[in-house]
């Protein structure tokens, strides 16, 4: 079954640091574009991270930018979610899911990616908890 998972979730404390990684199961990773994502209870799954496939371009959310970074391991067949000084506003589960790009368009915001991009895989999430 064609299906990412997630790993690298924890308890980390405010100001802290964790990676999530985003591992292909049965499927290379490496021609799909990847997409971070995250949901607290009660809310919606919000995008905050994407990696393209095509040319490697990045984007990112407002309220991580500066602080998280995305990554790919081509030869591991994995992404990487390096979080940097974290908030309790980080708090929850995150999901990585992957789809193909079409790669005759070119975006400039993590909103067009995530719009043009039809994620058809996704993980069963890794929880942070970000608390003292």
């Amino acid at each position: 079954q064609k299906q990412p998972v997630e790993s690298g979730g924890g308890l980390v404390q405010p100001g802290g640091s964790l990676m999530l990684s985003c591992e292909a199961s049965g499927f290379p990773l490496d021609i799909y574009a990847v997409g971070w994502f995250r949901q607290v209870p009660g809310g919606e799954r919000v995008g905050i991270s994407y990696i393209s496939a095509t040319d490697g371009s990045r984007y990112y959310a407002d309220s991580v930018k500066g602080r998280f970074t995305i990554s790919r391991d081509n030869a591991k067949h994995t992404v990487s979610l390096q979080m940097n000084q974290v908030n309790p506003a980080d708090t929850a589960v995150y999901f990585c899911a992957s789809g193909l790009e079409d790669v005759r368009l070119r975006f400039h915001s993590l909103e067009e990616a995530l719009s043009y991009t039809h994620f058809d895989s996704w993980g069963q999430g890794t929880q942070v908890t970000v608390s003292s």
